[in-house]
């Protein structure tokens, strides 16, 4: 679940105070001449699996009023908050924060703001629209990691603003997909790819439009750097002008790439090296080891519950459908326990010889269906193959356990 939190929580984590009405600008007293600047802000990924994916956020300031609107909290404190997180119904907020805030636990992540060229009339309807989005009675929505986030709710309302004569620059002619670009934010965070690889299915393998990639706080960045507007016969820059507060790198607050020896590729390695050691050793004694059956189909069938509640319960996207579940499921579970028992050993067999069968064919077919697989997953395919194999042409030979007796 640690990487649905990571997809999860791409802005701030702790729910912030409400602020007084009475802070709207037009409370202020202010004067026509204190004009209304819009900028979409971006924060580049930090080091933590909550915020690899960056942060976007809308500034409005007119006169002294200097407001950072964020849609990237929640409420940890809210009635039964984790399960409805497991569910996929997340709540987030919109939450207006003073500049005196609005940098806080991000002074290490480079921080870019480009100032919208809004006509006025634009400018105050973008105010007034997150004004009222932050009101207790409009502040929340129900989000969605790859397509209502903190990213796309600024551009919806940037292009609400700008209407029809937005345009964005000519998108690159490389197809991508949401895979794609989360492995790109992932790059030096394996175990991070290899959960994403895991619990999101074929959904997420499509090729995407320009406005879909814009789920990415940098890649909205780039397309609102590189728009336009129509009015009439003029054409002008969205931007106005651009600026770096925070001047750090441009790769972002990234750790270190996982070292290779505990990367999910080697762990997964030394799984098959150990099931053929094991196996080895099991036909050399003519029995089945079913210690190690039982640990290997456990963790295999644990990881099979929490994708079939992924796939048939929750809402989270691109959760479903998710061809992974083939090869983990809860039925694996019936494999780690039912060698135990006399009685039972035959119909393990054949619940050994289908997994073997299914998981199998499933490797062989794997480069003609539509989702893609992290190569760590084919290591630990063989392994629970080579298991079951063995089960079937060993299992009736079995005479170790607490049910066996020597004669």
């Amino acid at each position: 679940m640690t990487v649905l939190c990571a997809l999860c929580a791409t802005g701030t984590l702790d729910a912030a105070p409400e602020l007084p009405r009475h802070i709207h600008p037009e409370a202020q007293g202010l004067q026509d001449e204190d004009s209304v600047h819009v900028s979409l802000v971006t924060f580049y990924p930090g080091s933590e699996p909550h915020n690899i994916w960056g942060h976007s956020e809308i500034r409005v300031t007119q006169g002294p009023v200097d407001l950072y609107f964020n849609y990237g909290v929640f409420d940890f404190q809210a009635p039964a908050f984790m399960w409805r997180f497991m569910l996929g119904k997340t709540d987030y907020l919109c939450q207006p924060v003073p500049r005196a805030y609005a940098t806080l636990g991000m002074e290490e992540r480079r921080m870019v703001e480009q100032e919208l060229n809004l006509p006025q009339d634009k400018a105050i309807m973008v105010r007034d629209f997150l004004w009222n989005n932050a009101q207790p009675e409009n502040r929340t929505y129900r989000y969605k990691f790859l397509s209502d986030n903190c990213s796309t709710r600024p551009r919806d309302i940037i292009e609400m603003a700008a209407g029809e004569g937005l345009q964005y620059p000519a998108m690159e002619d490389t197809a991508v997909t949401y895979r794609d670009i989360l492995a790109h934010y992932c790059r030096n965070y394996a175990w991070e790819r290899f959960g994403i690889d895991l619990v999101l299915g074929w959904d997420v393998d499509t090729v995407l439009d320009q406005r879909a990639t814009m789920f990415i706080p940098m890649i909205l960045m780039d397309a609102v750097a590189g728009a336009t507007i129509t009015s009439g016969s003029e054409t002008v820059p969205l931007v106005k002008a651009t600026t770096v507060p925070i001047d750090k790198s441009t790769e972002g607050n990234v750790r270190p790439p996982t070292p290779w020896y505990i990367s999910p590729l080697t762990v997964a390695l030394l799984v098959l090296a150990l099931t053929l050691l094991i196996t080895c050793r099991d036909w050399r004694r003519r029995d089945v080891s079913r210690w190690f059956d039982t640990i290997l189909f456990t963790i295999g069938g644990l990881a099979g519950c929490i994708l079939f509640f992924l796939v048939f319960f929750s809402t989270h996207e691109a959760t479903s459908p998710n061809i992974n579940i083939v090869w983990l499921h809860p039925l694996l579970l019936l494999l780690a326990v039912l060698p135990w028992f006399k009685k039972t050993r035959g119909a393990a067999r054949w619940l050994h010889a289908l997994n073997a069968l299914v998981v199998a064919l499933l490797m062989l077919a794997w480069p003609w269906q539509p989702q893609v697989g992290n190569i760590a997953f084919f290591p630990l395919m063989t392994a629970l193959v080579t298991r079951s194999l063995t089960n079937v042409l060993l299992g009736g030979q079995t005479t170790r356990g607490p049910t066996s007796s020597k004669h």
